[in-house]
């Protein structure tokens, strides 16, 4: 097995690897399979840690294969299983994903309105001012759209029902929520929301990779568009 796959969350502290792996390059996906690697195995190498944005509490290294001996044995499924796998992965990944981003949406919302409460301008808390309510408003209702939307994905796959484009237009509209609530929050915050001593400036930059990976932004409006016109 040859091949660098970048990104890997846990990738140095992992000592078991799910690695999805073209076999057949004439069959296209169909010729993609699914392999236990072990960190063990010859051939084998970890990269040097990301430094991240955000999300900086989590290890994430690039992961290189050099005619890396896999045993037969390690095959998840049948050949050609791996694109199905991967597919139904990220499919599954998009919910925890879309969770991940309404938390932080969730989080700097609460802190924001916390602040609004305590901080005072021109003799009153700013939560009396119109423009911090209506900034309160606005992430409020995102956040309860987008939970509704998390909520009904998740659903659907314990229910055992087709859930893709469910997944994506939560991932797709959670991710959006989040950016633009964390930004609201710092805004809210004024120059303190600027600083690391207040919380929501690591809530913005955490915000940004949930527009990113299990597919971008991007991604999942292909994923909803091809559905709706099929």
């Amino acid at each position: 097995m040859n091949g660098t796959k970048n990104w890997i969350t846990n990738g140095n502290n992992a000592s078991v690897y799910l690695v999805i792996a073209q076999t057949n390059a004439a069959l296209g996906h169909k010729g993609i399979s699914a392999f236990i690697v072990e960190k063990e195995y010859e051939g084998f190498t970890v990269g040097k840690k990301e430094d991240k944005l955000g999300i900086r509490g989590s290890d994430t290294h690039s992961i290189m294969l050099s005619d890396v001996k896999v045993p037969v044995e390690n095959r998840i499924g049948e050949e050609g299983f791996g694109f199905r796998f991967a597919m139904e992965t990220l499919n599954g990944g998009r919910i925890g994903i879309a969770a991940q981003a309404l938390g932080i949406a969730s989080g700097a919302y609460e802190l924001a309105l916390a602040y609004s409460k305590e901080r005072k301008a021109f003799g009153k808390p700013i939560s009396e001012h119109q423009a911090i309510q209506f900034k309160l408003a606005d992430m409020a209702t995102q956040i309860e759209a987008a939970r509704l939307l998390v909520l009904k994905s998740a659903w659907l796959k314990d229910a055992g029902k087709p859930y893709a484009d469910a997944s994506a237009m939560a991932k797709l509209y959670a991710s959006e929520v989040a950016m633009q609530v964390t930004v609201e929050a710092v805004q809210v915050h004024g120059g303190y929301g600027y600083v690391k001593e207040y919380h929501v400036e690591r809530l913005m930059r955490d915000a940004k990779i949930t527009q990113i990976y299990e597919g971008t932004s991007e991604i999942q409006k292909i994923v909803i568009s091809r559905s709706i016109l099929k």
